[in-house]
């Protein structure tokens, strides 16, 4: 059995010959010391230039804890910590990286093509709201046909309950998830079963309780520049850069995770000659040669240089993008929806989801009326679609809406199965949003646990965000969304396990298994070697489309979908069927089509064979 750790610039590392080094850049304090808990017994540690501080001792134990006191007194938590022994404000625990005995280190990830992503929040995927809450659900979601588990961010935040995306303590699994211990068990449960383990990561800002950063390494910010969460990070300063850049190994290496997802990467704003997104992924992919990593990115701006290929068609930086465009188009077609950045979509729907299925991204330039008019996107057809993560449903398209409603919800049950159907059997890489496999109703909230003053401000900021939504334009209305703060707010979005049991929600399972199925044996194994400017197809009615790809291995892929509600009819369907092998269709025997036709809320799924 091996045991990894990767050694960090920053925070805490035990000595093989016992004691451990602390590390601290603090170039704002004249002096610091390390404080072990409980005792408050002090050392000094010595200052080495630049800034940083470090001290080798043996005045913290494996599993004890410690902290920083500044000069003014104040005790601080160690922003790089592996663990905490309670909230982000106490203390940090000293944790021994090599406890924990790898069961898989054999274990060398699967290729991307083969990526069926389940998105999941550890505190409410299940009643218990653990890791180990989650590894008893890993034999369900194999058996689904998920073959890689992404985690909402578990770095720890303030209080016990959120999203996630308010991390402090970026290196430190949350404590009440399960810590370290928990969440390197569940990696291995993961891999035990074949799947692969990716997680969520937040480097554009800090959350608002918790960080302490600014009072001893103030340089760690740019405060005339601001975000949508504060002020800006430094990410020039090496230190800085260094902070993210270890972080992102450290859940590589250390945990032995297969991948990561960068959240919203438009506001890490790095005018460096080299950016840090760039340097991230580069020291990445030199790094880690020994088994399949998979980086992939959040980012409203449609850009395309981050995932660029090389000759042989390997990701020169990052692997895939969350594809936002085709999720408002396919939303739009689902619900009728138009406010906000659907009305982008609303119009030309057809026109639309054809792209995004052909290319990829809807907008590679074109003005966008949301934005008054704005350009946006890049030309994106030099990518494959399995540089596209697209999806029906996640946490910030659920959950950001004021009820946090499911598209299970929203439109009607033959809908949201064509909408199923056409995700999971196209060659983009599709993700599923826990629950949705069986077609979960509850609702998916915005929660945090901060409590007092941040906890108000918070429930008026998020009741206030929706006041440029006519049904919230009174007043009285947006108070009847949702307090974040409650604990009721997130007891209310833990899924319903017992829902498996009811037959309409056990059909859709059956749906979406055979539909994984399907994609694992047909199509999945087709997918290497894929270039972009593959795709071609066809509008066949305002609200139905015809396209098609050339796979990897030269076989075609071919999709008629349907999703009006009175049946279309056009040649571009029966010359897609002739010469090929149907591998699904949602038509029953009294509905099968005639030729050329598709009958309402329908589709067809085909391939035809390579020639020899």
């Amino acid at each position: 059995m091996s045991r990894y750790a990767f050694d960090l610039s920053w925070g805490a590392m035990p000595l093989p010959g016992g004691g451990a080094r602390f590390r601290l850049w603090a170039p704002a304090q004249p002096s610091l010391s390390l404080v072990a808990a409980g005792t408050n017994a002090q050392q000094a540690m010595n200052p080495r230039g630049d800034g940083w501080f470090d001290l080798d001792t043996d005045l913290v134990g494996i599993g004890e804890g410690y902290g920083f006191k500044l000069s003014d007194g104040t005790v601080v938590p160690d922003p790089a910590a592996r663990a905490q022994i309670g909230d982000v404000h106490g203390p940090s625990r000293l944790v021994d990286p090599r406890a924990h005995a790898w069961k898989t280190a054999d274990w060398k990830g699967r290729p991307w093509e083969t990526a069926v992503i389940y998105e999941l929040h550890t505190g409410t995927f299940t009643p218990e709201g653990t890791f180990d809450g989650v590894k008893r659900r890993l034999d369900h979601l194999a058996t689904v046909g998920v073959t890689a588990i992404e985690l909402m961010p578990v770095a720890q935040f303030g209080g016990d309950r959120g999203w996630g995306y308010d991390g402090v303590l970026l290196y430190a699994p949350h404590r009440a998830y399960g810590g370290p211990e928990g969440l390197k068990q569940l990696i291995d449960a993961m891999h035990e079963r074949g799947l692969m383990a990716l997680l969520d990561v937040v480097y554009n800002h800090f959350g608002p309780d918790g960080n302490y950063l600014s009072l001893y390494a103030p340089e760690f910010f740019h405060p005339e520049r601001h975000t949508p969460w504060g002020a800006a990070i430094a990410y020039e300063k090496a230190p800085v850069r260094d902070f993210f850049i270890e972080n992102a190994m450290f859940w590589l290496e250390e945990y032995r995770f297969d991948g990561l997802r960068l959240d919203a990467i438009d506001q890490i704003e790095d005018q460096s000659e080299t950016p840090i997104l760039d340097r991230l992924a580069l020291a990445v992919r030199e790094r880690i040669t020994d088994r399949h990593i998979h980086l992939t990115t959040e980012d409203d701006r449609n850009i395309v240089h981050l995932h660029e290929r090389d000759d042989a068609g390997r990701p020169k930086l990052f692997t895939a993008e969350w594809n936002d465009d085709y999720h408002h188009v396919a939303h739009t077609i689902g619900t009728g929806e138009s406010d906000g950045y659907y009305g982008d979509y609303a119009a030309d729907a057809a026109d639309h989801m054809l792209r995004a299925l052909m290319e990829g991204y809807v907008y590679q330039g074109q003005p966008s009326p949301y934005r008054d008019g704005a350009p946006r996107g890049e030309p994106c057809l030099m990518l494959p679609p399995t540089a596209f993560v697209n999806f029906l449903q996640n946490h910030d398209q659920v959950g950001n809406r004021a009820f946090g409603e499911r598209l299970t919800t929203l439109a009607s049950a033959p809908m949201v199965e064509v909408l199923t159907a056409t995700l999971l059997l196209s060659p983009q890489i599709p993700l599923l949003y826990m629950g949705e496999e069986w077609g979960e109703t509850r609702p998916f909230l915005y929660f945090t646990d901060f409590g007092g003053e941040l906890g108000r401000l918070v429930r008026e900021g998020r009741r206030n965000e929706f006041r440029k939504w006519p049904q919230f334009s009174d007043p009285e209305l947006r108070e009847q969304i949702p307090d974040p703060d409650a604990p009721k707010t997130a007891q209310a979005v833990t899924l319903d396990w017992a829902a498996l049991t009811e037959p309409d929600h056990a059909a859709r399972l059956d749906l979406v298994r055979r539909l994984l199925d399907i994609r694992a044996r047909e199509i999945a194994p087709r997918l290497a070697g894929m270039r972009g400017g593959q795709g071609s197809g066809t509008v066949i009615s305002h609200r139905a489309v015809a396209v098609s790809w050339e796979l990897g291995d030269g076989s075609r892929l071919q999709l008629a979908v349907n999703f009006d509600d009175a049946a279309v009819t056009h040649a571009e369907i029966g010359k897609g069927l002739a010469g090929s092998r149907v591998l699904f269709s949602s038509i029953d025997a009294a509905r099968q089509p005639a030729g050329d036709t598709l009958p309402a809320c329908s589709l067809i799924v085909s391939l035809r064979e390579a020639k020899p």
